[in-house]
Order: structure tokens, then sequence, then C-alpha cells
């Protein structure tokens, strides 16, 4: 006979608090990203074993073919070989399947339903939503769920309903400024949809090349691109690609300014005589399309009518940002042409342009994105404005009837840290707009600006960072606890690169070319401590050109890199311990016992290898800062204070090592500072 063991009603109350607490904390430690809208963790497990399969309710091709992907990346985690390698169609199986029940066929647009849910028990998985890319967006949760207890390979029994905060998420990649083989955008479009974006903002032309074959006007292609241009067959293949990930495909084609490679071939277009060549340097230039000739539109029509059959979602980027309005200034034709209409500025004269445009793209059913300009132009609300010059302008913009995106803060190309990006949030907390307003504010997107990368560096660039604000705009905004979102990163950075990005294996191989040798660990151990410098800083003391390698220290450095923050975590909890903790006390001096005698063998390579020796003031910066940093550390155990002789060295050995060097900047900086104010 079983008895019923009894407890007072305030230790009952506290045990279900405790519990539901436990199942708060317990779905932070599944290494999601984005975290869903709600999730629960029951007890139990799925074990996956060789009879593992998906059924799916549909023969719809995405859906078949994204079951597919799912079933082969499961079995790369695991290294099981499955019986069944292709999804079905008929649930036979017993136990040990993923069934998936879509509702409809649905053609991928903006602000189709994502929503899906979820569940996990310890015999099936259920997934339904409405339809594939509903599924898909499941999927992916699938995948980052695949876990192991060292036993076997399973997934955690879960239920999890979830949907997207917006419904426009994206990443814009520049080709160019330098141009991305089709490998590239495919690889990132994985990355993408594996985290659950689903906008590929593609920059197509730009003042150093017009990145894409035309047929009917092609001298565009044959003299505007150096020979690196996307044909038709493969920008269908990449739409097609990115449509079975849920990723619809927005091109960009800039004007009437950023039109230097559109002129080099058609100069009869531009508002000031030719010739033109592709721009090489850096920079806001001054071609520009000339608004008052007919012929600009005529050529546009035939330009726009070819490229709509090549990409078919609705929404068109004609940029339009950044004309400096010289060649319009210095035409007097156009000075004319302005008078005559009362126009009264080159923002009406754009303006108009703007128009003629949106009529042309009108009649193709497509409708205008583009770059946020001080005087918003009059066309119709269907027009999106992103927001590329801070928060402001997107409430603005919202507030008039415009739907709108957020860039700014987004600007990955910045090297800025992930904690940044992931605190923009495009509609905070606090925010004081109407629903309505709010209703406007479609997304944001991450910007890849390619002044400073090639194909060898464009992921290090772009991930993980890019995954953090894929959370911010997917997750709701009260997902935002700093420390659990760095932990799940790093998981997910991992699973990002078996989808086939360099990030990582990149690191290491451009430092083994530097050094002529396997063994880059001296090397490493300097470049995991230093951050590239803030890309608009990068203007000294080289005058780049889209030509030169990309291949220095600067260009394998990783933006917000991890040593660094783990260091300064470690820092931040000797200062604010109430009693001195031996643990982290010894942990800190490892590391900078570990940076100070690196040095000698860092100064051999440099001495070396001639492409090093611009680092060699910051190595030496290293050296000077870890002595520093170990002197602070005796005496915080001696539980001293420093004299003033010591305090003017250390903090002029602080003051030059703030100081970037080979347009790096050494990133243990301020925490070193930090123990210097300890011991002040």
């Amino acid at each position: 006979m079983k008895t019923r063991l009894c407890m007072p009603k305030t230790a009952l109350i506290l045990l279900i608090l405790s519990s539901a607490l436990f199942a708060q904390q317990s779905s932070t430690e599944l290494n999601l990203m984005p975290i869903p809208k709600s999730i629960k963790i029951t007890t139990g497990k799925f074990v996956l074993d060789k009879n593992f399969t998906i059924v799916i309710n549909t023969k719809e091709v995405k859906l078949f073919r994204a079951a597919e992907r799912t079933i082969n990346f499961i079995a790369k985690q695991t290294g099981l070989f499955f019986v069944n390698q292709f999804p079905t169609f008929d649930k036979k199986q017993n136990s040990n399947y993923v069934e998936i029940t879509v509702k409809a066929d649905e053609e991928l647009s903006l602000g189709i339903d994502e929503s899906y849910e979820l569940n996990v028990n310890e015999h099936s998985i259920q997934i339904k939503s409405a339809n594939s890319y509903g599924a898909i967006r499941a999927l992916s949760t699938l995948n980052q769920l695949v876990t192991t207890d060292g036993k076997d390979y399973n997934f955690p029994c879960v239920s999890i309903s979830d949907s997207p905060r917006f419904v426009w998420r994206g990443l814009l990649i520049d080709v160019s400024r330098h141009f991305e083989p089709v490998d590239v955008i495919k690889r990132n479009l994985d990355a993408m949809a594996a985290v659950k974006m689903n906008v590929f903002h593609w920059h197509l032309t730009d003042d150093h090349g017009f990145r894409i074959e035309c047929k009917s006007l092609p001298k565009l292609h044959e003299l505007g691109s150096d020979g690196d241009y996307y044909t038709h067959e493969q920008i269908l293949d990449i739409v097609r690609y990115a449509t079975e990930r849920g990723i619809r495909v927005v091109p960009e084609f800039d004007l009437p300014g950023h039109a230097t490679s559109w002129l080099v071939g058609y100069p009869e277009l531009a508002s000031a005589p030719g010739p033109y060549s592709i721009e090489r340097n850096w920079g806001i230039f001054n071609p520009t399309f000339d608004p008052t000739n007919e012929k600009v539109y005529e050529f546009l029509e035939i330009f726009f009518k070819e490229m709509s059959l090549l990409f078919p979602d609705k929404y068109w980027h004609i940029g339009g940002d950044e004309n400096n309005g010289k060649q319009w200034d210095s035409n007097s034709k156009i000075q004319d042409f302005m008078k005559k209409n009362n126009l009264k500025s080159n923002h009406e004269l754009q303006n108009y342009f703007n128009i003629r445009v949106d009529k042309i793209l009108s009649k193709l059913n497509k409708t205008m994105v583009g770059w946020y300009t001080d005087e918003m132009p009059d066309l119709s609300k269907g027009y999106i404005v992103q927001a590329w010059k801070g928060r402001t302008s997107l409430y603005e913009t919202a507030q008039k009837g415009y739907r709108s995106l957020l860039s700014h803060g987004f600007y990955i190309d910045l090297v800025q840290s992930t904690e940044y990006h992931y605190q923009n949030d495009p509609i905070p907390p606090d925010s004081i707009l109407t629903d309505e307003v709010k209703s406007r504010i479609l997304g944001g997107e991450a910007t890849m600006w390619a002044e400073f990368v090639g194909p060898e560096t464009i992921d290090s660039r772009i991930w993980p960072r890019t995954a953090a604000i894929a959370e911010r705009l997917w997750s709701p905004s009260s997902v935002n606890n700093m420390e659990n979102m760095f932990k799940r990163l790093d998981a997910v950075n991992l699973q990002l690169e078996n989808y086939g990005l360099t990030h990582l294996k990149n690191y290491e191989m451009m430092m083994r070319r530097i050094v002529k040798n396997y063994n880059v660990e001296v090397l490493k151990t300097f470049v995991d401590i230093v951050n590239p410098l803030y890309t608009y800083s990068r203007d000294h003391p080289h005058v780049f050109k889209s030509f030169y390698p990309l291949t220095r220290i600067v260009d394998i450095a990783q933006p917000d890199p991890k040593v660094p923050r783990e260091f300064d975590l470690l820092v931040e909890k000797l200062i604010n311990s109430p009693k001195l903790d031996n643990d982290l006390v010894n942990e800190i001096e490892k590391w900078l016992v570990m940076w100070k005698n690196n040095h000698q063998k860092l100064i051999w390579l440099v001495n070396s290898n001639p492409i090093l020796k611009e680092i060699e003031p910051l190595a030496l910066d290293l050296y000077n800062c870890s002595l520093v940093g170990l002197e602070a550390m005796q005496l915080i155990k001696e539980n001293k204070r420093s004299d003033e002789i010591w305090l003017t060295k250390s903090s002029g050995v602080i003051d030059i090592a703030k100081k970037s060097k080979a347009e790096v900047e050494l990133t243990i900086v301020k925490s070193i500072e930090k123990l210097i104010r300890k011991v002040q």
C-alpha cells in the first residue's frame, strides 16, 4: 500500500513556484536561436535510431526538399545510418518519425504566415503549420534541438508554439564593391534559413560594378562588371534556392546616384558628359542619371522588364540615397528644367525621378523600396522606406503612413559588437508609438556593405553576429538576457559551420598562409584579442582601392572576438566579488602570463614575415599591458593600493595601447584598466 505524503500549504505553493521557475530556466538551456515565442520542456527524450524518417502530408516540392535537407543534416550531426534517406508520404512507422501536417500551399510573399507548432514526445514529433514555410521554420528549430547525453542522440521532449515578431527579417549583401560567387551567396542563404531570416536584399549595382547580365542592354554587364556578373541562369538558380528556404529575394538597382557602372556603357544617360570608368576607390561619387532625359525612362523600362522575368518578388529596391547633386547643379539644361517645373531643390528633382520610376515599376506589379532621404518622396503609401540614419527616421516615416525597415544599428560591416546589435530593437519596450504606427514597422535588415570583404572573409563579417540580429527580429522583445544569448550563440555558431560557412575555418587558414606553417598558435594568441577597426575609420594610412588584397591581420581578425569578452567577465567578477576569489585570480593570471610569454615568439614571427611588420607596435602594447595586469593582480592579492609612480607608469601604458595600429584595436585594454582602477 502506497503512503500519501502531506505537506503544508505554503510549502506546496513554494514547490509549485520553484517548479515553474525551473521550467523557465530550463527553456533557456536549449541552444535555440531565435528563442521561440512559447516553449515548454517536459520530461523524456525522443531517441534517434536508424528508422528515423520524416512523413509529410503534401507532395509540395519545397517542403519535400526541406525535409530531405533535415534528414541529411541530422545524419551528419549524429553519424547515424538512416534507412530512409528521403521523406515519405505514407505513415507506416510506429515510432521514431516526424509527422508534418500543413494546411495549404502558398506563394512566398511579404507577411506570409510563418507560425508553427512543434511537439516532441518519446515516440514521435508533430509539426503543424498553415503552409510549407511555417514547416520549414519548424525544421530549422528541430535541427537546433539535436543533442546528446553521452548515451544516444536525441531531441528533448518539448512543446513549442512559435511565430515571428516582425515580417521582414533581412540580410543585405553588397556584391558590387566586391563580387561574391554563387557558392558564397548560397551558403549564406542556408545560414539565413537556419536562423529564420526571410529576405535576401541583393545589392547588385553601384559605382564599382554592374553584377547582373542584361541581354536587352548588354553593355551594362559587358563594360560595367570587369567580367564578374551573374548570368540569367545563375540568378534564377539563386532565387529558386532562396525560395525553397522561405527567403524572398529583393534586388537592388541603385538609382539615380551610385550609378557609375551603369554609365560606363551608356554615358549618354548621365547628367554630365562621359566617358566613365568603373570606380576603384571608396566613397560617394558624382555620376548620376539625368532625370530630365526621356531616354533614361525608356532605358529603365527596357531594363526593368527584363529583370522582372528573373525576380518574382513584388518588392524591388531602387536605392535612392547619397546623390550629392553635383552633376545636376552643374548642368544648365537640368537647372532650366527645374525652373520650368517649379522644382526648388535637388530633393524635389529626385522626387520627380522616383515618381517616374515608380510608374514604370507599377506596370510590372512591383513596389518600390528605397533608402531614407531627408525629404520623403511624394509616393504612394505602398512605398517601403529603409531607415539607415537612425531610429528617429524609422518612426517619422511610419508616422507619415509609410511602411518602414530599420537598418541603422544593424550595419554589420562596421564591425560593432554583438551586444550593440542585439540591443537595437526596432520597437523597444518603452516605445510610445501607437499600435497603428507600430504596424507599419515591418522589421529590419543587417547590411553587409562590401568595401572590406571578399569571398574569404565575408562570412566572418556576417556571422555569428547576424544570428543575434535574427533573434531580435523574430523573438519577443522580452527575450533580452545578454549572458544567455552569448551562451546560445556559441553553440549556434558551431552549427552554422555545418551549412558551409567559412567564418571559423578560414580564420586559421588565413593565418597559416601568413606564417607558412601548420602551427598558428602564436599568431592566433594575438589575433584572438584584436578587433578590426570601425570601418569608417579605415582610411589611414592607406587610400584603399577595390582590387587591394584582403589578407592582412585586420581582415583575419574577428569582429567582437570571444576571448576578450570572456576575459572581461572574469575581471568584472573579481572586481565585484566581496572577498578574494583565488580561482578567479588564477584564471586571470593564466591569461596574462600567456600573453606575456607569447611576446618573444610573436616578435620572431613578425621579423620573419613582412606582412606582420605593421602589428609590431601593438604586440609591444599587449606585452606591456600584460605586465601591468600582472602587477595589478599582485597588488590585489596582497590587498594593497598602488603608489603614484606605478599608477602614472601604468596609465601611460594604457593610453598608448588604446591607440589603434594596423587598423586593429587591442580589446583587452579596458579590462586591464579596470584592474588598475581596482588598486588605485
